[in-house]
């Protein structure tokens, strides 16, 4: 049985993003829920269906000595009274786990869903994928209308 209670699906994805840059195994699965369905998906990587799955996933993740300082941005959100569908890009600095000097940044195009349930909001799925490299638009002059006499 979960100890927290998340009154609002912004609740539960607060509390997400707060276990994830503490690597904090213990708060992050306070936040999903306990069904064998529950899907995560890391960018580049396979699909981690159920909640033990998962549960080792970031386990080792966290271990991996990476800590993560995530700035969310361009957020949308799908609400009804039993589900939430977030669609967000996380900014993301990472440094490595011998040094700071080890930092990369990234873009992360992201759809977090949260499921209303008995014990409040919960996370059913967490999907993040590398956000494409921007597109660089040339401006093409127009030519000048060709007069027909």
């Amino acid at each position: 049985m979960k100890k927290t209670i998340f009154s609002s699906p912004q609740d539960a994805e607060a509390a997400f993003y707060d276990a994830l840059q503490r690597a904090d195994l213990d708060a992050m699965m306070e936040v999903w829920s306990e069904d064998d369905e529950v899907s995560c998906i890391h960018p580049g990587g396979a699909r981690i269906t159920g909640y033990e799955q998962v549960r080792e996933n970031w386990s080792r993740i966290f271990k991996s000595g990476q800590r993560l300082q995530v700035n969310l941005s361009d957020q949308v959100v799908v609400s009804g009274m039993m589900l939430s569908l977030h669609s967000l890009h996380e900014n993301i600095l990472a440094t490595g786990a011998q040094t700071a000097a080890a930092v990369t940044r990234s873009i992360v195009v992201t759809t977090n869903v949260y499921l209303r349930a008995g014990g409040g909001w919960r996370m059913v799925l967490h999907h993040a994928s590398h956000a494409p490299a921007p597109v660089i638009r040339r401006e093409v002059p127009l030519e000048a209308p060709k007069v027909l006499h």
